[in-house]
């Protein structure tokens, strides 16, 4: 059994000793049950040692410039922010504007926000913003023509910032106090009161459909788990116009978005059975006796099995690992009338009497993605303690014994907040259940070119649309393994490279006979005179071994030398999860012509061109028309 997780207790302690950036990387370990004041120093201690000496120490440590900015003071945001970041392994770099510089800071090129050259900006909106501009006394038509001109005004500055800037902006929605409502003696102002505020809100929401660099933060759920909005003393007295508690609520959703950015968006969730999915033991009460669908406890645990059903439709793989017999649970998983999970919901399912941790690295291996892509959920502490031992890649979501708050805390960190769902997302459950259908092929055959010819795949290569935009950029931040440069690149910045004209972005489309397994990689290329450069090469673990990297780079240089191009080069920059790679661009006649510690760069002469796998049938849309005989061949 392991020890209790260390806290901010122990950071003080590291922090007197000045030991604190030295042991930077176990910051992420013993943050992860602090809550509280506790978390609270935490970000004190984090915050006041900034990021300089954590990089000295630990150069590798990924960081996240982050840029704030508003109406009022926001230095209270930073220690949140800061603790909330290194909970999820990211290190803060903040810029925090001149109070009440917001239009200034958004508009000009040249400003301290924009110089700051800024992954994420972080616009604080607040209703002081609005009240301020308001004469005395007011009414409800100064406050409709100061909410138009408001918002107004941030719609342009967002419209602005985002033609010249890569960063991601983040509004929010404006709190509406009672200290103001209140101040109209009439209920019925006061619901019209509410009716403008909230068509304001709508229309803030709204930018983030306008584009993907524009993420809003709806603050009235935060407001709903019971955070005050303000704090008049902090108001008054400092400028602060979201009290301490809002802000540490803000600061854990916009390190979510982070996250994301990051590539280190969580992809499966594994959950344990026996209280956790339903109530009691299975094997001691039986299928009749554990609690599910009836009873107070029963409606608990399916409400949190309705949870887990959202999020797979969305995109998160789903997966079981139990201490219990496999053949009872799949019983109930397929004939209990009280589950709202099936079998088929998941991508495995795992019950036996061996350690978690051991499932943990298999299910690993056989879905294709790293451990710390993983949350595991659980109501037993030593299972926990036991994971976060053996698998300290893996977050862990500590579960209890009371089911009703199992939703809040699975919840509660946006484990697998994502900018936007794709079409990818939602049939992601069923494309790997397909995987597992390859693989029962796969055990049919006894050589590898049999099964892949019996597989008949088809690879489709195209210059990308605007509407594979979102998906391509999803890529590039959550595809690790076959990623030759790891540049993760925003839906703007893939934009970019899809309008620049001496730039081209193919999509792959990959296909056999299970099925379409959809946009599952992607190629960044440029040309410069005579020679055509691979800027990055991606695809997705669902696809690798099967040849698929093979028919797109044969595609690519035949297209080059088509063209009557005299080189492809390329560049590959290693990191700890993309060695398996390493030696692609050698094993396709390409020439190390260089590089440092950090990358290698490649040339291909065009002199003796790969072919195709015999066993792919390539559909090749990157040159002109071709006869569907051509694309056979």
């Amino acid at each position: 059994m392991t020890a209790t997780t260390p806290g901010a207790g122990s950071l003080l302690d590291l922090h007197r000793a000045g030991r604190l950036a030295a042991e930077y990387p176990q910051v992420r370990a013993r943050l992860a049950d602090a809550a509280g004041a506790e978390f609270e120093r935490a970000g004190q201690l984090l915050a006041r040692l900034g990021p300089d000496p954590v990089l000295r120490a630990h150069e590798g440590v990924p960081q996240v410039r982050v840029a704030v900015t508003g109406h009022g003071n926001l230095a209270m945001l930073v220690p949140p922010l800061t603790a909330e970041l290194a909970r999820h392994g990211l290190l803060l770099r903040p810029t925090v504007t001149d109070f009440d510089s917001y239009v200034t800071e958004l508009s000009d090129p040249a400003g301290d926000l924009h110089t700051a050259r800024p992954d994420l900006v972080l616009c604080v909106l607040d209703p002081t913003m609005v009240f301020d501009d308001l004469p005395t006394p007011w009414d409800l038509d100064s406050v409709h023509t100061a909410l138009d001109h408001r918002i107004g005004l941030i719609e342009g500055l967002a419209e602005r910032f985002v033609a010249g800037s890569a960063a991601t902006l983040v509004l929010n929605t404006l709190p509406l106090p009672r200290r103001f409502a209140a101040q109209l003696v009439d209920h019925r102002s006061r619901a019209r009161l509410g009716v403008l505020w909230r068509e304001a809100a709508a229309r803030l929401l709204r930018l983030g459909e306008r584009s993907p660099q524009i993420v809003v933060l709806d603050l009235d759920p935060l407001l709903a788990d019971g955070v005050p909005a303000t704090d008049p003393r902090l108001s008054a007295y400092t400028g602060t116009h979201l009290s301490a508690p809002l802000l540490a609520a803000y600061a854990r959703e916009a390190a979510h978005l982070a996250r994301h950015l990051q590539g280190r968006t969580k992809k499966c969730l594994v959950v344990d059975l026996d209280e956790t999915l339903w109530g009691g033991v299975l094997g001691e009460d039986g299928q009749d006796g554990i609690e599910i669908g009836e009873g107070l406890r029963g409606k608990a645990f399916s409400a949190f099995q309705k949870v887990l059903r959202q999020l797979a439709a969305q995109g998160v793989l789903l997966a079981a690992v139990s201490k219990n017999d496999i053949g009872p649970v799949r019983e109930v998983l397929r004939s209990h009338p009280g589950m709202t999970l099936r079998e088929d919901d998941f991508v495995q399912v795992r019950a036996d009497w061996q350690a978690k941790p051991g499932h943990l690295r298999d299910l690993a291996e056989v879905i294709g993605i790293g451990l710390d892509s993983f949350v595991f959920a659980d109501d037993s502490p030593h299972e926990c303690g036991l994971v976060r031992d053996r698998c300290p890649e893996v977050d862990v979501v500590a579960l209890d014994a009371e089911p009703a708050l199992h939703i809040e805390k699975l919840l509660a960190d946006g484990w697998f907040t994502v900018r936007s769902v794709t079409a990818e997302d939602a049939e992601r459950t069923a494309m790997y259940r397909a995987d597992a259908a390859r693989g029962e092929l796969r055990a049919a055959h006894t050589g590898l070119d049999d099964y892949l010819h019996d597989l008949g795949i088809t690879v489709t290569l195209a210059p990308a649309t605007p509407a594979e935009v979102p998906r391509i950029s999803q890529l590039t931040l959550r595809t690790n393994q076959f990623n030759l440069t790891t540049q993760r690149l925003q839906p703007a910045e893939v934009q970019q490279r899809i309008d620049d004209p001496a730039r081209t972005v193919l999509a792959v489309q990959v296909g056999d006979r299970f099925g379409s397994s959809g946009l599952t990689g992607a190629l960044f290329l440029r040309r410069t005179g005579e020679v055509l450069t691979v800027e990055n090469f991606l695809l997705s673990c669902r696809v690798l071994a099967r040849g698929v990297e093979d028919a797109c780079l044969a595609a690519v240089l035949r297209h080059a030398s088509a063209l009557g191009l005299r080189a492809v080069e390329a560049e590959y920059r290693a990191t700890s999860k993309n060695a398996k790679v390493r030696g692609l661009y050698p094993g396709h006649g390409f020439r190390e012509t260089g590089g440092d510690s950090t990358a290698t760069a490649y040339r291909h002469l065009l002199e003796e061109l790969p072919a195709v796998p015999g066993h792919i049938r390539l559909v090749d849309r990157t040159g002109p028309a071709r006869t569907a005989e051509e694309e056979k061949q």
